[in-house]
């Protein structure tokens, strides 16, 4: 009962201001707060602000939002574990399993020769050398970029 009365204050009050600005000749200004001010006798009559009167005085309502409260935290922590952590638990132990078999490391090929580089023999005898410690040097550092993400 006091929320209808003082919303009918306020509608009251809205359309008294309403009045002296039209009479001050600013019609568009009276007119915008006129429909303001018809906002709350409006809720009144429709009922609403006892509805929400009515919710805002229960517990029950209250517990009511707290636990969609606690369910959409859960919701929200649950997608955010799942997105860092690397999806379920069947892929991250699948991951596991291939990391410990260890992937075939590909050979390293010799690089190719352009059209201006000269001789094929130097050049045969400098792959013959680089291919036999380049995969070791070519690949030590992504060994080392893997081991630390843990791959």
């Amino acid at each position: 009962m006091l929320a209808e009365t003082i919303c009918s204050a306020v509608s009251a009050a809205g359309l008294g201001i309403a009045a002296v600005t039209a009479y001050r000749k600013r019609f568009l200004t009276a007119a915008r707060i006129a429909a303001y001010s018809l906002v709350p006798i409006g809720l009144v009559l429709t009922g609403t602000v006892e509805w929400l009167s009515g919710i805002a005085f229960k517990p029950g309502v209250w517990l009511g939002f707290g636990l969609l409260g606690v369910a959409w935290v859960l919701f929200a922590t649950t997608r955010a574990v799942e997105r860092r952590g690397g999806g379920t638990r069947k892929e991250r132990r699948a991951a596991a399993r291939a990391a410990r078999e260890g992937a075939v490391e590909p050979a390293a090929s010799a690089p190719s020769l352009g059209a201006g580089t000269g001789s094929a023999a130097p050049a045969r005898q400098n792959a013959g050398k680089r291919s036999s410690g380049a995969p070791d040097e070519d690949f030590s550092d992504i060994e080392a970029i893997l081991k630390k993400h843990g791959i």
